[in-house]
């Protein structure tokens, strides 16, 4: 989704892994190992995103609040969604410019810098870390996930390989009879009978969409 905003995506050729070991910046066993080199990782990205603007496909998706009720679920860490508008954002995998405190999860702060450093603590005194979803931690914002797509009359899944889970299981909530569209150039499979492929970049495909869904309103 954020592609073409000039982020980097984490899984596809090119991405952020070919540059990183993913078990040397984005898990529990690498903070414990080296919170430097995690932080270090993070901050680059955090001062990536100060650059990136939002692209047609995250404008595209908050112009559809004007007709309908959005909810979208990211599996992205920016913030260009809410930059663009859209009101009702669920990151599954957390948030780039929130950390925590190691010592009590539930202390999150937003930063209004870039960079966060070994000696940043939380009230309680504990060292502060990306409030980020790492690998081999569980994904806390499932169970509200899928009542929100149980609970959808459409869904649209736009640029992923739904090869990431539990993420890519969300598909399989939907009630068989809702209209489905998906938006990727790689036509990623969904088992639905109601499904429409758009196989486009998410600036073109979302485009396309609102000219689909002007029918329902």
């Amino acid at each position: 989704m954020s592609q073409e905003s000039g982020l980097k995506t984490f899984r596809d050729m090119g991405g952020i892994w070919e540059e990183y070991d993913v078990t040397e910046v984005a898990s529990p066993e690498a903070w414990k190992k080296n919170p430097g080199l995690v932080l270090r990782f993070y901050n680059e990205r955090r001062k990536q995103l100060r650059e990136a603007k939002p692209n047609a496909g995250h404008l595209g998706i908050a112009r559809l609040e004007e007709f309908f009720h959005v909810q979208v679920i990211t599996q992205n860490v920016d913030d260009l969604h809410e930059q663009a508008g859209s009101t009702r954002v669920l990151h599954l995998h957390g948030e780039l410019k929130k950390a925590r405190s190691t010592a009590d999860p539930s202390l999150v702060y937003t930063l209004d810098h870039w960079q966060l450093k070994l000696g940043d603590l939380c009230e309680k005194g504990s060292q502060l870390r990306p409030h980020i979803v790492w690998f081999g931690e569980a994904v806390p914002h499932m169970e509200e996930a899928a009542s929100m797509v149980r609970a959808a009359d459409f869904l649209v899944v736009i640029g992923t390989s739904l090869t990431v889970y539990p993420a890519a299981g969300l598909v399989h909530y939907a009630r068989p009879e809702i209209p489905v569209w998906v938006i990727d150039p790689g036509n990623p499979a969904v088992s639905s009978q109601n499904v429409t492929y758009i196989p486009e970049k998410a600036g073109k495909g979302v485009e396309i969409l609102e000219k689909m869904l002007k029918v329902y309103h």
